[in-house]
């Protein structure tokens, strides 16, 4: 018997560089298949990116995560077996949680538990990074709970913060490991590993 293909979806609010780079990775996979990408942001330009990839895009509103039934609905009738948060802004209501436990991950630009929760995105992750003194900083790969960056770790990879790194300099260094690691890990998960 032939398994079917890992159903992925992705959750994306900005650019969608690292939407981009998982199916891009995924592209002539024989186990996952990305189904679509869903975003909160009408204007992200992830749709322009997902669209150019032949993927879905679907536009989700506040009232779609207020009331997360019909959004449950279709994730479960396409068969989704993991939901990827690739820069995703919203919090994730505790009933899609609940529905997929241990199948919602997301991507935190820094070294958790440091570092998160709400409000920490973007160029603010790394400039309290900078702020801190901190040696060192990191993507870090986590199950997604009820909380803003408290999940199950599943995975971190470290890069040097030097003196002379700004905000930006350090983003683009974090950017090099979720392009590296975040399709090696999804990959990792849905094949059982």
């Amino acid at each position: 018997m032939i398994e079917r293909k890992k159903n992925i979806v992705l959750f994306a609010s900005g650019n969608g560089t690292n939407a981009e780079n998982i199916v891009r990775y995924f592209q002539r996979s024989n186990t996952v298949y990305i189904t679509e990408v869903l975003t909160n942001n009408p204007g992200a330009g992830v749709i322009g990116r997902a669209k150019k990839l032949n993927i879905p895009v679907r536009v989700i509103t506040r009232a779609d995560f207020a009331s997360p039934q019909t959004l449950i609905h279709h994730l479960t009738e396409q068969q989704t077996d993991l939901i990827v948060l690739a820069g995703f802004l919203w919090k994730i209501p505790t009933a899609l949680i609940r529905q997929f436990p241990e199948k919602i991950i997301n991507l935190h630009p820094a070294l958790l538990p440091e570092f998160g929760g709400k409000g920490m995105y973007g160029l603010r992750v790394h400039e309290a990074v900078i702020t801190a003194g901190k040696k060192e900083s990191g993507i870090t790969i986590h199950f997604v709970n009820e909380n803003y960056d408290e999940g199950k770790i599943i995975f971190q990879a470290k890069t040097e913060v030097y003196q002379k790194d700004t905000s930006e300099s350090l983003a683009g260094k974090i950017h090099q490991l979720e392009y590296k690691y975040f399709p090696q890990v999804i990959e990792k998960i849905v094949s059982g590993e």
